[in-house]
């Protein structure tokens, strides 16, 4: 029998990969029947129905670590078996898990591609083809929860928002982020009307892409920080020369956008920063910026 050494530096690296695979996954129950997982990975999100001993995903992280680990609590420590996942929008960083359960039966919007492709941070290895897809909506009985697919535009165009009356909760994906929106790629028209949709669902639980939950305030607040975000883009472009545009943007506080009352998380102030980004490299509000200059001219 051969004896392999492995030099130091590669020994940590298998000791961390080994720790990392057997570190405690963050997950609370959040009702009858239903789990939140919380990755590290994006502090992406994974809702877990039960019915039995069978589960329905709704999105399924962001790395292949966090994957492992939702496998491990699920189907080793409580004895589950997952039979359905379905996507609130395909994009990477939430669909790590899905390669674990090739099984399960994989739900997207129709458009699912169409996002997998423009996103930032394409990772092919985490894509499965759905075997079910829907256009509008629709519902499907889950144990002692009836789930209903809403497709809801917003962030990206397969969006979809899953409402579920029985457990007064609502999956928003990435729609929100927290308390405020991520812009990148998206039209912020739609990400107004996408949230509004889901605050007639009146319930009292939403669950994020990322973070975790949140009281049904946090649509309220993720609105504002829209609206006051593009008025200080709006203004700015009107006032100061096209050359001191992203100086200006770059400065722009969190604390300036948020409402009242709102102490910005630290992955909210990370993904604000991203914003400011994304609104100078793609000219996010500059369309707002100029039909409010004609609306003045007029």
């Amino acid at each position: 029998m051969k004896t392999y050494r492995l030099s130091p530096p590669a020994a940590l690296e298998m000791m961390a990969r080994i720790e990392t695979m057997h570190a405690p996954m963050r997950y609370e129950t959040i009702g009858s029947n239903v789990l939140m997982f919380v990755g590290d990975d994006y502090q992406s999100v994974a809702t877990a129905f039960l019915d039995g001993d069978d589960v329905l995903l709704v999105d399924a992280l962001g790395s292949m670590d966090d994957a492992l680990a939702l496998r491990r609590v699920l189907c080793e420590e409580l004895g589950k078996t997952v039979r359905v996942i379905a996507a609130t929008h395909y994009m990477s960083d939430h669909g790590a898990a899905m390669s674990l359960f090739p099984e399960a039966l994989t739900v997207a919007h129709r458009q699912h591609r169409q996002t997998f492709l423009s996103q930032n941070r394409c990772v092919h290895a985490f894509y499965r083809e759905p075997k079910l897809v829907f256009d509008v909506g629709m519902s499907l009985r889950w144990g002692a929860h009836e789930l209903h697919f809403v497709h809801n535009p917003g962030k990206t165009a397969d969006h979809v928002s899953v409402d579920v009356p029985s457990a007064d909760l609502v999956c928003a994906g990435d729609n929100i982020v927290g308390n405020i929106v991520y812009l990148s790629r998206a039209d912020p028209v739609m990400l107004r009307a996408a949230i509004g949709r889901m605050r007639q669902f009146g319930r009292g639980t939403v669950i994020g892409g990322h973070m975790g939950r949140f009281p049904a305030v946090t649509l309220d607040n993720a609105v504002h920080y829209l609206d006051r975000l593009q008025q200080i883009v709006v203004d700015i472009r009107a006032c100061v020369p096209m050359d001191g545009v992203a100086g200006r943007v770059a400065a722009i506080r969190i604390e300036d956008c948020v409402a009242p009352g709102v102490e910005p998380s630290d992955f909210e102030r990370k993904w604000h920063g991203h914003n400011l980004e994304v609104i100078v490299s793609q000219s996010v509000f500059a369309l707002d910026a100029a039909v409010a200059a004609r609306e003045v001219r007029a």
